[in-house]
């Protein structure tokens, strides 16, 4: 017997005028509460770890006492280098970098704590490294110096050393904004075949030990640094690349935007501590 077909009735629409308003507000509602998440993010972008750590704090007694002295810290050798840097005169007109800013100890102090920055005549944020790099291009005719070169780390070591014990301030608001929403982006964001982001070593597990080394809070303040590992010292764009090398990430090039919007983040992920630079790392 063949089963006959269902007859399916035809419902009649019913005016529900609780249900038509709703359909009228939802895009509205969805616009204020999508305003409404932006002001929370803006006000308050991401949290940050607490207590915030610095750095030293994660490393081996041994590492911090390496630090802690100005004759034995290996870096003491890229800064001597980077002060006779500072007072040679490079290019065609023979400036240094004395010629227009002075004293080192006076026109530096402070100076890398406040970077990355917006830079007005370069119209984008650039760290400490870029900044040097447009410096010895535009005002020495220098040309630039060499991606890690020891004339380069050893420059921005002698900056930062200008800044050590200062307290991290960067502005993350104005021009600077859309750079640092990019890095807090990069920071959240999971890369490479490993499938981690920052957030997952510097947030969810400071402290705890990977290998032979403890997690540390990710905060900049020691960089540049001399890091064991490498027997060579390094700027924090070095260090990041060597993150997305642990993931098994694609390396950015050295400039990389989306570097230096990392940096920005990371910063104002640790205003308020004191800087160390020229720091000693495992």
């Amino acid at each position: 017997m063949i089963p006959r077909p269902i007859a399916f009735i035809r419902v009649p629409k019913v005016y529900c005028p609780a249900h038509s308003l709703w359909h009228a507000l939802a895009p509205l509602a969805g616009g204020i509460l999508a305003l409404a998440a932006a002001a929370v993010a803006a006000a308050d972008p991401a949290p940050r770890p607490s207590p915030l750590k610095n750095g030293s704090e994660f490393q081996s007694a041994e590492v911090r006492a390496l630090q802690s002295d100005d004759f034995a810290n290996p870096m003491s050798l890229w800064i001597s280098r980077g002060e006779a840097v500072w007072s040679e005169a490079r290019g065609p007109q023979g400036k240094s970098c004395a010629s227009c800013h002075g004293e080192a100890p006076r026109s530096m102090k402070g100076v890398t704590a406040r970077y990355p920055r917006w830079d007005e005549s370069l119209r984008r944020v650039v760290n400490v490294e870029e900044r040097i790099q447009a410096c010895s291009e535009a005002k020495q005719g220098a040309g630039r110096f060499g991606d890690q070169s020891d004339e380069l780390v050893g420059l921005s070591a002698f900056i930062a050393l200008q800044s050590r014990g200062l307290p991290v301030s960067v502005s993350v608001a104005g021009a600077a904004q859309s750079t640092f929403e990019k890095g807090r982006a990069l920071y959240f964001q999971r890369i490479g075949q490993m499938n981690l982001a920052c957030t997952h070593c510097h947030d969810a597990s400071w402290g705890r030990r990977l290998y032979a080394e403890t997690v540390s809070q990710g905060h900049p303040t020691g960089w540049p640094a001399y890091r064991n590992e490498w027997q060579h010292p390094g700027t924090l764009e070095r260090r990041l690349r060597a993150c997305f090398f642990g993931v098994r990430a694609e390396l950015p090039r050295y400039g990389d935007p989306d570097m230096v919007a990392l940096e920005l983040y990371l910063a104002w992920r640790a205003q308020g501590l004191p800087m160390e630079a020229p720091g000693v790392r495992r």
